[in-house]
């Protein structure tokens, strides 16, 4: 199997390579709603680190990976989706999770469009049996990883503790010329804090979320992006869904981790942001595109979402474009 042959059957038959050098991969999927950019690195044999960059609401996978597989995911920021028999479960910031990967055709969904964290990828068929021969004392039996976190739950999910806070810290802010050395060390660090882990910790039953209230959120979503232009109250969406405001209000929050009222004018400020970019509509124009007939109420909104107003984040944009073309 070739190289290539080897990523698509890790990431799919849609994945680009961006770009390769003899220390990273940077990996690349297209999905109308955005893109998702994962930069690999090989730390072990059989075992990858992955930053993982997605601004995209859903990302299809095909049949991944062929082979024994453990990911151990942490959550920077945003919010990523995990099916398990028609159960969910749901990372959020400061989030970590082990579980077994998946080998069936499945959607990545990641609820806010946004998520940024670091996987750390074992594949326990090439993977060292034990990780002491690359450093003394250090007993851990990757395989260990699957019996202790997979053997009677499909996935261990927590809150990442102080010490776990630390690890991943120090990861996400690696200066270039200490990267193999450090990402050496932290996946050792990693991988022997977790053996040692306490399972009761585990927070899978608690977060599970029904398949039904899932899809009443979902679709409770498509329907306030295809009516931004609106405003669409608690009360005329539980009419229009029939259920109780209640029952809308807790599904909602349990998949997207915000209120209603939160995540539309969050979405559509991100919208107002690409036209800003993107047009030369004035910004009455644009506020009056998502259902604002006030243009102060509009650049207040604006504001405590993007941090600035829209006249100085759409400036700010051409300063940026400016620069660039120097």
């Amino acid at each position: 199997m070739t190289a290539t042959e080897k990523e698509k059957n890790l990431f799919g038959c849609a994945v680009q390579i961006v770009s390769r050098t003899e220390d990273q991969i940077v990996y690349k999927l297209e999905d109308p709603t955005g893109p998702v950019l994962m930069t690999c690195y090989q730390v072990f044999p059989g075992i990858a680190l992955i930053y993982n960059e997605v601004h995209a609401r859903r990302c299809f996978v095909e049949d991944t990976p062929q082979g024994d597989f453990i990911e151990i995911n942490h959550c920077r920021e945003g919010r990523i989706e995990f099916e398990f028999h028609d159960e969910f479960l749901y990372l959020s910031q400061g989030d970590i999770s082990v579980n077994k990967k998946e080998e069936s055709p499945h959607e990545s969904y990641f609820p806010l469009s946004h998520y940024h964290g670091i996987s750390v990828m074992i594949d326990l068929e090439k993977a060292p049996l034990c990780m002491s021969s690359f450093l003394e004392g250090v007993n851990v039996r990757p395989r260990d990883l699957g019996e202790i976190f997979c053997k009677d739950s499909p996935c261990f999910v927590a809150r990442a503790t102080k010490t776990l806070e630390n690890i991943f810290s120090e990861l996400y802010n690696v200066p270039e010329q200490m990267r193999k050395a450090l990402f050496k060390i932290k996946v050792l660090d990693l991988m022997l804090y977790l053996c040692n882990t306490n399972l009761s910790e585990n927070e899978t039953c608690k977060r599970s979320v029904k398949k039904s209230r899932v899809t009443l959120a979902k679709n409770i979503c498509n329907y306030l992006t295809e009516h931004m232009d609106s405003h669409v109250t608690i009360s005329e969406l539980a009419e229009i869904f029939h259920v109780s405001q209640t029952a809308l209000k807790n599904s909602f929050k349990d998949v997207y981790g915000v209120s209603v009222y939160t995540f539309i004018r969050t979405q559509k400020m991100q919208a107002a942001a690409r036209l800003l970019r993107q047009t030369d509509c004035t910004v009455l124009e644009i506020a009056g595109k998502y259902g604002y007939d006030n243009g102060s109420k509009f650049a207040y909104a604006f504001k405590n979402v993007m941090g600035m107003a829209p006249n100085e984040y759409r400036n700010a944009q051409y300063e940026d474009f400016s620069l660039g073309m120097i």
